[in-house]
């Protein structure tokens, strides 16, 4: 008789540890997809959507836990991940057209383009955001408006 409840109670721990785990392996596979999942703008905000580059957020937290460096070493902002977790090709020009297209119809700057990107974690240089500007406008995406430096998303779908 004994025996039979210390195998019964076992099998009881064993279905409660089973389960314990199943629901913790669910939650990590929830918090990695929220993380690695592109986020998109909310209707009605000018803001920039954020990178794909999910898992760069996590990276930073880890980074300001470490000790900084003595001030002799030169110590510059990144602007990007390391080399082997790069964006991919044309990731900024994709970045750019829903800036643009969250504030259709007015024209838009680089400078205000990089604004929101910065508002959103963000940072490319003018000369990349100009390189996709020139991008989406040969795709027909985007168009300068007249003789200014300003720009703007077509109407059209590119």
């Amino acid at each position: 008789m004994a025996k039979a409840a210390m195998t019964e109670l076992q099998q009881q721990i064993e279905e409660v540890r089973r389960e314990a785990y199943a629901a913790g392996y669910t939650a990590a596979m929830q918090v990695i997809s929220d993380a690695t999942a592109p986020l998109t703008p909310k209707p009605g905000s000018t803001g920039a959507a954020p990178s794909r580059r999910g898992p760069g957020r996590a990276r930073q937290a880890t980074q300001a836990a470490k000790p900084t460096r003595a001030r002799g070493t030169r110590a510059t902002a990144r602007t990007r991940p390391s080399a082997n977790r790069r964006a991919r090709r044309g990731t900024n020009a994709l970045i750019i057209e829903q800036i643009l297209k969250a504030m259709a119809p007015s024209p838009v700057r680089p400078a205000e383009i990089r604004k929101a990107l910065q508002d959103s974690g963000v940072t490319i240089s003018f000369s990349a955001i100009r390189n996709a500007l020139r991008q989406l406008e040969a795709r027909d995406a985007a168009e300068r408006v007249g003789d200014s430096r300003s720009w703007r998303h077509r109407g059209g779908e590119a």
